[in-house]
């Protein structure tokens, strides 16, 4: 089932309250969205370091080559720690 048709689907249930919370919702564009995120404080409030850069740029010549990550759960289970 689409989100659309759960959405279709529950809609005949709700109050007009709800309806009116859900079109706000819904009417809400992702310029504004953005606009409310930039508003906020940052998560991590510490530097941006040269050590941070360079992994970045590490990860990224990985994925350019096709390298892809492992993930955390099979390392675990390679090392008897999941």
């Amino acid at each position: 089932m689409t989100a659309k048709e759960k959405l279709l689907q529950q809609a005949p249930g709700w109050t007009e309250e709800q309806a009116e919370r859900a079109l706000r919702a819904a009417a809400i564009d992702a310029a504004e969205f953005a606009a409310w995120l930039a508003s906020r404080p940052p998560l991590d409030d510490e530097p941006w370091t040269d050590a941070d850069e360079a992994a970045v740029a590490e990860v990224r010549a990985d994925r350019a080559a096709g390298i892809q990550p492992v993930p955390f759960e099979e390392i675990k289970r390679k090392y008897g720690l999941a």
